[in-house]
């Protein structure tokens, strides 16, 4: 076999790094962070941005019908902004429904915005500039989180609990967003009525209506909410786009900063809809938290 030369093996190293995806920011810089210690789930990943000055941070909150899914999977377009050192992504895991329902995962993403709040020092993190983002499930809980009365506990011997979980911006995609569609739409995924306790099929006319207000983002719409954008495909038969449609009427009513991006003919997984979709929710969140869009 021939032997390759020191000017061989540097050539093929070269080729490797052009022909060779970027792995920048795939591994966390800090893994499986406890942010509680109610259930092994509550764990997040931090993937830091390198820079000499306090960087944003964006939080991703993963799909899978708040019974599956990982904080693994953290979609390419925040990949990219740590790897740009543009801003840091914290990836959080939650409780899912067969370990407890709603309030449970929302409580448990509120916690953890407080709890990069309360390490954002350590993190190199703008604890004033963080958003939130996620699809599906994801998306309702990056709803939830953005539009939810302020968390925190000024008296609590927590100091996590003291501090504020609000956030700057929010990215939402195909996030069920009003649960009072139910009477009206038919909603065939069970998740629905199981995130609130329910079994699959129960009639909606059945369920505890303020657990459907409860468990419902646009319930907390108010003015002082933080600038959001949400992408849902038009024929999105999961999530029917009239929780996109309510939603934005409702933020728009009382004059907050919205942006709805609709898909045409896209069905649950607009998240995975293409780079142009990637790209609005960039241009978005360099916006309304990097103040650096071109």
């Amino acid at each position: 076999m021939k032997r390759l030369t020191a000017i061989g093996v540097a050539h093929l190293l070269i080729v490797i790094a052009l022909i060779t995806p970027s792995c920048a920011q795939s591994t966390p810089t800090f893994k499986d962070v406890a942010y509680d210690d109610v259930h092994p789930a509550q764990r997040l990943d931090v993937y830091q941005a390198q820079s000499d000055q306090p960087t944003p941070a964006m939080v991703f909150f993963h799909g899978g019908g708040w019974s599956g899914g990982s904080k693994e999977h953290v979609p390419g377009w925040l990949l990219r902004l740590a790897a740009e050192n543009k801003a840091s992504v914290v990836a959080v895991e939650y409780r899912f429904t067969y370990v407890a329902t709603h309030p449970a995962q929302v409580n448990d993403c509120l916690r953890a915005i407080q709890f990069i709040r309360q390490n954002a020092k350590k993190w190199n993190i703008a604890s004033d500039k963080i958003g939130v983002t996620g699809g599906s499930a994801g998306g309702h809980l990056s709803a939830y989180v953005a539009l939810a009365d302020d968390a925190a506990d000024p008296d609590s011997t927590d100091p996590v609990e003291t501090q504020s979980s609000r956030v700057a911006c929010a990215v939402s995609f195909a996030g069920p967003t009003d649960w009072s569609l139910l009477k009206s739409i038919d909603h065939q995924h069970p998740a629905y009525r199981q995130l609130i306790g329910y079994q699959p099929g129960t009639p909606a006319g059945e369920m505890d209506a303020a657990k459907m207000t409860d468990v419902s983002p646009i319930s907390f719409v108010s003015k002082d909410d933080p600038p959001m954008m949400q992408v849902h495909g038009d024929a999105d038969d999961i999530v029917p786009i009239e929780h996109a449609y309510n939603l934005d009427k409702a933020l728009k009513s009382v004059g907050v900063e919205c942006e709805l991006v609709t898909i045409p003919n896209a069905n649950h997984s607009v998240a995975n809809a293409g780079d142009n979709v990637a790209k609005q929710a960039t241009r978005f969140v360099e916006d309304h938290l990097l103040g650096q869009s071109e």
